[in-house]
């Protein structure tokens, strides 16, 4: 715990001579005035007789980016630290982070700073650490941080609120708290002069904290964190806001890249699609050869014009805004970390998409982009180009009410829209109130569908559970699409790691897919199919499929709603496409010869349909007595000699790394089909050894499978099974 002759104690302590420095810090005019009031404060809590000590870090808690677990009053010694106390579902610590990686850039170990994130969670998924660990990934995280899971360091300080900064000197003594965002002035002028009093004493340290970064483990992937996906109807494309990668994808529906518009770093830039950047895009919706995108953390609308390739901005000027009414042409408002974005209407009889309708995160509202003159409900007459709040106080809070601008959101971050009678309302995700609300396009009345609870207030009704209206529940859903062939409303309940379906007409929610396990299993079946906390999902093919952004495990995933079953989307360059941002994809790798005595088993042949997925499940058994080859990877291979379109964008080898849980192979038949009947191959290499590994050996096995292509729609395949004894 705290080091001798110190005492422990909460945020409390603090307060009477911090509130009298921040009340001095009001009458202060030039920056040197402003500097030497901090300073004095540092003396006169520095000179008390005993520091308020932070307690040591609780053994066994687990940490992200760094060497080993650290040490308070061992590794932090000699340093100003800053402890970020923080929720990494919460937009307020997300508004935090540019702040803290400025500072950073600013102050550096050496200099004698060191940020410290403490994660404290508000959801049960947000304890888990590989949860913990794709947020530090997503957003560029790079200092160390320890997953305080039972809230220790929080209670024992005396936290209340996310975010909070606590500000410690040296000693692990505290001198100053921040709680909330929008602090950076005070952040900057307190850590400043911080390093600056203890230097001028000989109190901070130069050396450095062992900093492993988990990012730099990672292998290469074409996607990063995807968190939403649209459906061009018109052209049967796919547009991907490739998040963590900060470039949008426009794709064919084989998975062929044609456009890659920026990345691979983040920036903010219009533009020509060679020169234009993102920073961690989210929402994206297409028209016309236009995309719209909600560019999350440059808060902007952006538009992309596929025909003439440039990128512009049409909405926000590229910083956090904090009007929560708008009203100003868009690239001259300000606005607050866009999530999603959706084309509508605002509820005329005559159905064209005028509005792009905005979850607008950072400041909890719907607002609305005109993309012509209209009106809005309860609004005159509005020219092109204005942005406003449509539905919204601002206030953080799940409240429901007829007066659109007297309801309250919390977090809203997916949207979808249903125009035909007798819906005619958007459905909003409402991430942090754990809910799907409704909006009308009518009159603007915000209505309760499915989770949460009756008090406004209460932003912690969450779970899993499925049932009718507020009896289901849901655990931060960051994505809904509508399916107007069925009058379903598709969720991503993103914490929960599953897809659900509500009908609205009865507001009965029940699970259509995912079983909560984040492992990511191959499987076709919907009851067995895993994500990881989905973020995005769209309804495709005149309903056939729903395509969902499965965001931590870096994929497209497809979902079959007539056959029921699930496959990964492979998403590939091919040399004609116009991709200017990196795609980093490894070489293939070349077939090895098998051997002579290696048997060939003839499968019974297979009908299958264009677009259908089929599956092949590996059961090889090894001589008693053997192993696999340590440091030799065993693997399998697809070729199709002949027909080689059969597998273009598809995933024609893989590794077998542990003969009791064998890979199941996936292969979705192409749409356009240039023969009607292809054999597939499938070699399969295995190296092994005796148990004391004395003697190692290679065995191969040919196994090929005639696949009929027909037009008829084919009922649910069982995987073919591949099993052979050595």
């Amino acid at each position: 715990m705290a080091a001798s002759g110190v005492r422990s104690c909460g945020l409390s302590g603090l307060l009477p001579a911090q509130t009298s420095l921040e009340y001095a810090l009001l009458d202060a005019v030039t920056q040197r005035e402003k500097d030497d009031l901090v300073y004095q404060y540092l003396q006169k809590v520095d000179g008390w007789e005993q520091d308020l000590s932070v307690p040591e870090f609780p053994e066994g808690l687990e940490w992200l980016n760094t060497e080993e677990p650290i040490s308070v009053y061992k590794d932090l010694r000699g340093k100003v630290v800053i402890l970020d106390f923080f929720s990494y579902c919460c937009i307020n610590c997300i508004h935090l982070l540019p702040d803290l990686h400025e500072l950073e850039h600013t102050y550096s170990d050496k200099d004698g700073l060191l940020i410290v994130g403490v994660h404290s969670a508000k959801f049960p998924n947000e304890k888990v650490l590989d949860n913990i660990t794709s947020a530090v990934l997503r957003y560029n995280i790079t200092h160390p941080v320890v997953n305080d899971a039972d809230a220790s360091l929080w209670q024992d300080l005396e936290v209340s609120c996310w975010p909070t900064l606590v500000i410690l000197g040296p000693r692990g003594n505290m001198l100053f708290s921040l709680i909330g965002e929008g602090h950076k002035e005070k952040l900057f002028l307190y850590t400043s002069i911080a390093l600056k009093y203890y230097k001028d004493r000989g109190q901070i340290r130069d050396n450095k904290i062992g900093i492993k970064l988990y990012k730099d483990s990672l292998p290469p992937s074409p996607l990063l964190f995807p968190g939403k996906v649209t459906v061009d109807h018109a052209t049967n494309r796919l547009v991907i806001a490739d998040t963590g990668h900060h470039r949008i994808l426009v794709i064919w529906k084989n998975g062929q890249i044609q456009y890659s518009i920026g990345g691979p770093n983040p920036g903010r830039k219009d533009g020509l699609f060679s020169e234009s950047t993102f920073n961690s895009p989210q929402g994206v919706a297409m028209m016309d050869n236009v995309i719209y995108v909600a560019d999350t953390e440059n808060h902007l609308i952006r538009k992309i014009d596929l025909e003439a390739e440039r990128v512009s901005t049409v909405a926000g000027i590229g910083v956090q805004g904090t009007d929560k009414e708008g009203g100003a042409k868009g690239e001259q408002q300000p606005i607050c970390s866009p999530w999603d974005v959706a084309f509508g209407t605002s509820g005329s009889e005559v159905k064209r998409n005028n509005i792009l309708w905005i979850a607008m995160a950072g400041i909890h509202q719907i607002w609305a982009l005109l993309l012509d003159s209209s009106k809005l409900p309860k609004k005159n007459e509005l020219k092109k180009g204005t942005c406003l709040r449509f539905a919204g106080s601002g206030n953080e809070e799940n409240r429901n009410n007829a007066y659109p601008h007297k309801a309250g959101f919390a977090q809203p971050s997916g949207l979808s829209l249903a125009s035909e009678d007798p819906w005619n309302c958007l459905f909003v995700a409402d991430s942090e109130s754990s809910t799907v609300r409704t909006v009308s396009l009518k009159d603007g009345a915000v209505k309760h569908l499915i989770g949460g609870e009756r008090d406004p207030m209460n932003l912690f009704a969450f779970g899993d559970v499925d049932g009718v209206g507020i009896d289901a529940k849901l655990q931060h859903p960051l994505g809904v699409a509508w399916d107007k062939k069925r009058n379903l409303l598709y969720v991503a309940d993103s914490y929960n790691h599953k897809i659900k379906v509500v009908d609205p007409k009865t507001k009965n929610c029940t699970t259509l897919a995912g079983t909560g396990n984040t492992n990511n299993v191959t499987s076709s079946s919907f009851t067995e199919s895993t994500f990881n906390e989905p973020g995005g999902l769209c309804v495709g093919e005149n309903g056939r499929l729903l395509y969902v952004a499965d965001t931590n495990n870096h994929q497209i995933k497809v979902m079959d709603l007539e056959t029921k079953t699930i496959s990964v989307l492979p998403v590939f360059k091919s040399e004609n496409a116009v991709v200017d941002g990196p795609l980093r994809l490894e070489k293939p790798k070349s077939v090895p010869k098998l051997p002579k005595s290696a048997p060939s088993i003839r499968l019974s042949p297979v009908t299958v349909c264009p677009g259908q997925t089929l599956q092949f499940k590996l059961g090889l058994d090894l001589p008693s007595g053997t192993k696999l080859t340590d440091g030799v990877p065993s693997c399998w291979f697809l070729t199709a000699e002949g027909n080689e379109w059969l597998l273009q964008g598809q995933i024609p080898s893989g590794d077998i790394e542990n003969i009791s849980s064998q890979p199941t192979i996936s292969l979705q038949i192409p749409g356009n089909c240039l023969s009607l009947e292809v054999v597939l191959s499938i070699s399969v290499f295995l190296y092994y050894c005796s148990a004391d590994s004395s003697a190692c050996m290679m065995k191969g096995i040919l196994f090929s499978q005639l696949l009929r292509i027909t037009e008829t729609q084919a009922g649910c395949i069982a995987p073919v099974e591949l099993k052979h004894a050595f």
